[in-house]
Order: C-alpha cells, then sequence, then structure tokens
C-alpha cells in the first residue's frame, strides 16, 4: 500500500470525525460495547490463532492477561465515562470580577496505533477503548510478528465496525514505516526502544504528538527482611507466564550474596511447581525469538556465567527451550545490556540497598521495578531514590492491571501513560475556557477595560492592586 493510498484514507476518517467531532457519551459507550461483544463472541477462535502464533499459549493465559484486561477495562470506562467527560470548574482571581473558567475535555481526532506482537489482542484494543472514550476515531496497525493474530483480529473489526470508526492495516516494515509518517492527531505506540525512536522520529515530521510505551530492563529486588520463598514464586510467575515476552517482566534479580544459593533453589521449586507442564509455558513468537534466547545464554555463559536450570523438561513433551538462572554475570555480557523479553533470569549479587539503588541509577529508567520485603524503611529508600514507570511490592505485574493506576514509562521505558482515565486524558485536549463577566454584572468593570490603554493613573492603580 503506497503513502498516498494511506493518506487518501486518513483523509476519509478525518472526514467522518469532522462529521462527528464530539460524540456524545451513548455513543462512545456503544463503540466500546461492540468490542467488548466481539472479543466475548470469538475467545475460543482467538485463543487458536494466538496458539498458531505462539506454537504453544494456554488458552487459560490467554483469557486472563489478554480477554480480562479488555473487559476491565470497558467496565471501568463504563463505571467512570460520564464523570470524566464533565466540565472542571476552576478559581478565577478576583480582579475578573464574577466571570467563570473551566477546563472541557475535547476529542483530538484520528489515533493511531501501532501494537507489538506479545500481547497482541489486549495491547490493540485497550488503547482503542481509551481512545473511543475520548470521543476519537482508531486506526490500527498490528504487528506482523504475530501475523495470524493480526490478520484475524483486522477480519473481526471489519465485520464490528465501519472502517471510519475503526480501521485496521496489517504488513510489515514498509507498512510500518508509512503508518508511523502520517499526520495522525495522536500516535501510540508500543514496543522497543529502537523502534519507538523510529516512530517518534516520523512522527516529528507533522508535530504529531506521541505515546511512547516501551520496556527496558525491569529489576526485582529481593531485600534481606523478605521471606525467599514467596519471593521467588512471584519472580519465575512474572518472568515466565507468556514465555518471558511480557514488558514488564522481572527483567533480572538483585539478591544479597548470602541468599543467591538458597534463591535459586526456590526459583526451581516455584518454576516447577507452576510450569512442570510445558503445555503451560508460552513458546516463542517465532525462530528468531528463539535464537536470541539461544544466544544470550550462550554468551553469557562464554564469558564465565553459571547457567541454571528452571525446570526440568520431560521425555514426552520436550521443550523448545528450558528456562534458566544466571549467575556470576560479567558485566559486559550482552544479557546485562539488553532486554530479555524471554525466560531467563539474570541473579546480580549486590550487598547493601545503597549499591542496589546505584546499580539501578546507573542504567535506563526501567518500565517497572519490583521489591520484596518487610522493611518499610528501605521499601521508602527504594520507592524515592530510584525512578521507574511502575511499581509492585511484593509481587509482580499486578500494578498495570489496576485500571485507576496510570501505565507508563519514563525515560528510555517511554513518555505518557494510558489506562483508565490517564487513557482518557493523553487522548483528549484539555480546553481551558474564560467566560468574561464584571463585578457584579456591571459589564464597566469587566475584563480588560481597566487595563487599556490610555494608560494613566487608573492603570497604575489597578498595578498596585493586583501586586
Amino acid at each position: 500500500m503506497s503513502i498516498n493510498r494511506f493518506t487518501i484514507q486518513l483523509d476519509e476518517i478525518k472526514a467522518a470525525y469532522a462529521a462527528e467531532p464530539n460524540p456524545t457519551l451513548e455513543v462512545r459507550l456503544e463503540r466500546i460495547g461492540r468490542i467488548e461483544q466481539m472479543i466475548a463472541a470469538n475467545e475460543e477462535k482467538i485463543c487458536k490463532v494466538l496458539v498458531a502464533d505462539f506454537g504453544t499459549r494456554h488458552s487459560v493465559e490467554s483469557r486472563l492477561l489478554e480477554f480480562q484486561m479488555i473487559y476491565q477495562a470497558c467496565k471501568h470506562v463504563r463505571k467512570h465515562l460520564k464523570e470524566w467527560m464533565k466540565p472542571q470548574l476552576v478559581p478565577t482571581p478576583g480582579f475578573l470580577g464574577s466571570s467563570y473558567a473551566w477546563t472541557q475535555m475535547q476529542s483530538m481526532g484520528v489515533v493511531g496505533i501501532m501494537s507489538p506482537w506479545n500481547y497482541p489482542v489486549q495491547l490493540a484494543l485497550v488503547p482503542a477503548i481509551t481512545a473511543f472514550a475520548a470521543g476519537n476515531r482508531v486506526w490500527l496497525k498490528p504487528s506482523e510478528r504475530s501475523s495470524r493474530t493480526s490478520g484475524f483480529l483486522a477480519t473481526l473489526i471489519q465485520e464490528y465496525f465501519h472502517p471510519s470508526e475503526f480501521c485496521v492495516s496489517t504488513g510489515g516494515t514498509e507498512v510500518a514505516e508509512s503508518f508511523a509518517a502520517l499526520p495522525f492527531d495522536h500516535l501510540f505506540f508500543t514496543g522497543s526502544g529502537e523502534i519507538g525512536k523510529k516512530v517518534m522520529r516520523a512522527a516529528a515530521d507533522h508535530l504529531t504528538p506521541v505515546t511512547l510505551e516501551l520496556g527496558g530492563k525491569s529489576p526485582a529486588i529481593v531485600d534481606s527482611s523478605a521471606k525467599l520463598k514467596d519471593a521467588a514464586a512471584s519472580i519465575v510467575y512474572g518472568k515466565l507466564v507468556n514465555g518471558g515476552q511480557t514488558c514488564i517482566a522481572p527483567d533480572y534479580a538483585i539478591v544479597h550474596p548470602s541468599d543467591c544459593d538458597a534463591f535459586v533453589v526456590e526459583l526451581q521449586n516455584a518454576a516447577q511447581q507452576q510450569f512442570s507442564n510445558p503445555e503451560e509455558l508460552t513458546g516463542a513468537i517465532d525462530e528468531h525469538q528463539l535464537a536470541r534466547w539461544n544466544q544470550l545464554v550462550q554468551d553469557a555463559v562464554d564469558r564465565g556465567a553459571q547457567a541454571i536450570p528452571l525446570i526440568t523438561p520431560t521425555r514426552e513433551i520436550p521443550l523448545a527451550f528450558t528456562p534458566v538462572a544466571l549467575l556470576n554475570i560479567s558485566e559486559d555480557a550482552l544479557i546485562l545490556q539488553e532486554e530479555v523479553f524471554g525466560p531467563i533470569l539474570p541473579i546480580m549479587a549486590i550487598n547493601d540497598v545503597a549499591s542496589t539503588i546505584r546499580y539501578i541509577n546507573e542504567r535506563p529508567m526501567p518500565l517497572a521495578l519490583y521489591w520484596f520485603g518487610k522493611n518499610k524503611e528501605v521499601m521508602q529508600r527504594i520507592l524515592n531514590e530510584t525512578r521507574s514507570g511502575g511499581v509492585t511490592i511484593n509481587d509482580t505485574l499486578l500494578h498495570a492491571a489496576i485500571e485507576d493506576l496510570p501505565f507508563g514509562g519514563v525515560g528510555a521505558s517511554g513518555m505518557g501513560a494510558y489506562h483508565g482515565k490517564a487513557g482518557f486524558e493523553i487522548f483528549s485536549h484539555r480546553k481551558s475556557v474564560l467566560e468574561v463577566r464584571g463585578f457584579f454584572g456591571l459589564n464597566l468593570l469587566s475584563g480588560t477595560k481597566l487595563a487599556r490603554p490610555p494608560y494613566g493613573k487608573s492603570v497604575e492603580r489597578l498595578l498596585s492592586w493586583l501586586r
């Protein structure tokens, strides 16, 4: 598809938006309701195409981490959208007399969404839900790496929506580059930092505002006050669910040197308990991803690291890749430079809180941070002295499941946040409005009249009063 065809298509969607620039509450909720109906009616089929993409992906995992997030977003919007749409009065200074000031949320227009392959349904539709809540039209470009799911999702959306409401374009790199270069009213991207930079450069030509949901190396800090068994169980789940292909998965663990051996044992126990059934361990999205996991482990081992399997494979159903923990990792190993995005857990042995904070702060700011322990003073130091997109204490992943918590990164892990009201706000323009009225209804003293030239004593008195 050429850039000219894209431009024509965007013009058509913008024309439809111009005919209905501020849809009613009922229209917005009806569109969101159609997304909910679309997923509810096709859960089983979507689960099958997800398996076709990942090779192995349990239906419970898809229902929990894809569909439930969508249902939860729809439910939250239905409950709160009427309140979010209300104008908000703000106070006015005394010199403006009886004037009124308020802000009102206005839709932006057409929102472009570029979604990733790791959660190809949830991460395509949850941003769309909040964009519809804000009154916008949506154009989606799903990832080509999850080609079967992206294609099926495109077919469903075409069935439930007119293209001027919710449009989808599938395709590879060329399509993505043309898509990012379009003059959207807002462009939302979820993916890697490297691709995020390209998206931002393309959007800059039109001064298109962007939201970037990236990733990074999210630490899991196991304090000496933590119960190792509980921490290990939570970290294993966060690391291995979806085969580790989660942007907020704990990327590496920080443990006191004296706890390392016991922690590894607890990791193995937890992994074996949770994921002993190979059919419940999601596979790599493709051969390229699988090769990358093997490369990261081999590179670390070649540089002196110790690789410890977390799961004992069975003869009946061998694993394409066995999840591992890594100890004694060289600082120049690739796995400490790149986001892991797989079932590999580097373990860093660090002695004290100050060194832990310094280690995290010397690296790009992560999308998530996890802390395990009971020492509230240490917990507060971690919260105050590190920066990350979000935090879950004594578990993993769950802060992203709270609709009232904004979800987004900081620095290298992204810009802007969505989910719940934060999503409604990021896809809206907060318009400032002032209705000028005089004192006690007297037009003589209203607005700028006292400040207008010719300047004389009355303006001098006004300046003294304002001071």
